[in-house]
């Protein structure tokens, strides 16, 4: 398993703070690094690869990343390095250290007097009056990091289930569905401390990018496998707001990551009509059959000109991969393809769609291309 030398991280924050400081003028102090956060559509850590380099020195030069200090990122470094060192797949590390964002925002908490959670300790929050150690043994973050992942083995199909279940699985939290809006950034953090270990096959010790349809072990896919027709906000198209995959009627259309479907419609068109069983025109107006779906950290996902009432209704919970409907023409369509689009911070308008190549291949999950 090969991860980053501390040198390279160095080079990589010093790098992005410089241009931080010539595009913004920004302090270093306050910036979030490559765009680590949701409201960033940053695409500056896409060019890192799919983990490689050596273990990552807890002790050696490490960045702060949005609102976690040295010592945060410190903590998320030994949690990566026990993970590798049980020969976890990179999924795993995502989800302990989302796991760990949110029970202790990566800080190894010791007795919190009257504030205390029962008699939770650590980083994971473990209590050792129900077997999860001594109290000095749920403070070392190896220890912890360790407990977590062995819990997190004996969840069957933990790999294939979202953030927020299979932490809960081991957690058993008061608040299930909290881990959930870590999982971006917990995947950032893996991604600048592992050269890109996010972005690889999410369920394979080997670490090779997940393209083709693979998940990614931030937890995205592709939608289906295509090549990109119209892009975003072109010359010629200055208000198309996503991307065309042009592929043919009846192609499967996965869900790029799990969360939450919050439209599921057919779309009326410019006069008001609801007619989506049949083939649409240009000019028409309208998305036809569509799908959207919302994230977690607030990034929605749109599937447009479907050729039949979608598989998912509103308010179904989805999985990454999971299939939602398949490919037509319907709404304001030239020929079968899937129209897809991109929105941070759950913004319907246009005002919150974000180019989806950028976006996509920031998850580890570039669109275009038969691979």
């Amino acid at each position: 398993m090969s991860l980053p030398r501390p040198s390279r991280i160095g080079l990589i924050v010093a790098l992005v703070a410089t241009l931080v400081l010539l595009c913004c003028g920004g302090s270093v102090s306050a910036i979030l690094l490559g765009g680590l956060g949701n409201e960033d559509n940053s695409n500056a850590f896409s060019t890192l690869g799919c983990g490689q380099g050596g273990p990552i020195d807890p002790d050696g030069e490490l960045p702060r990343v949005a609102e976690y200090g040295v010592e945060q990122i410190r903590n998320a470094a030994i949690i990566i390095n026990v993970g590798s060192d049980l020969k976890l797949p990179p999924r795993a590390w995502v989800i302990a250290v989302a796991t760990a964002m949110q029970e202790s925002r990566l800080t190894n908490l010791g007795f919190l007097g009257e504030r205390n959670d029962h008699d939770s300790l650590g980083l994971f929050q473990q209590r050792p009056s129900t077997g999860w150690g001594t109290p000095a043994q749920v403070q070392d973050p190896v220890y912890a990091s360790r407990k977590f992942y062995e819990k997190l083995q004996t969840v069957k199909g933990w790999e294939r289930m979202s953030l927020t279940r299979a932490a809960q699985r081991v957690q058993r939290s008061a608040y299930p569905n909290a881990y959930a809006k870590h999982e971006s950034l917990a995947a950032q953090i893996v991604n600048l401390l592992t050269n890109g270990a996010a972005n690889a096959v999410g369920d394979s010790l080997a670490m090779v990018c997940a393209a083709g349809g693979k998940i990614a072990a931030g937890g995205w896919t592709i939608p289906l496998k295509s090549v990109v027709g119209s892009g975003f906000r072109t010359r010629s198209r200055p208000t198309h707001q996503g991307v065309d995959l042009i592929v043919g009627k009846y192609t499967p259309i996965a869900a790029v990551a799990s969360g939450v479907v919050s439209v599921m419609k057919c779309d009326e068109d410019r006069r008001g009509r609801r007619s989506c069983n049949v083939d649409g025109y240009p000019g028409k107006g309208g998305c036809g059959w569509m799908v959207e779906i919302v994230h977690a950290g607030n990034e929605m996902t749109r599937y447009c000109h479907l050729i039949q009432r979608p598989s998912v209704d509103v308010g179904d919970e989805v999985a990454a991969g999971q299939p939602i409907g398949r490919v037509g023409s319907s709404g304001n369509s030239s020929g079968p393809h899937l129209h897809f689009e991109v929105h941070l911070n759950n913004d319907r308008t246009s005002r919150g769609a974000v180019d989806p190549v950028d976006f996509m291949q920031s998850k580890g999950a570039p669109l275009g291309g038969e691979g």
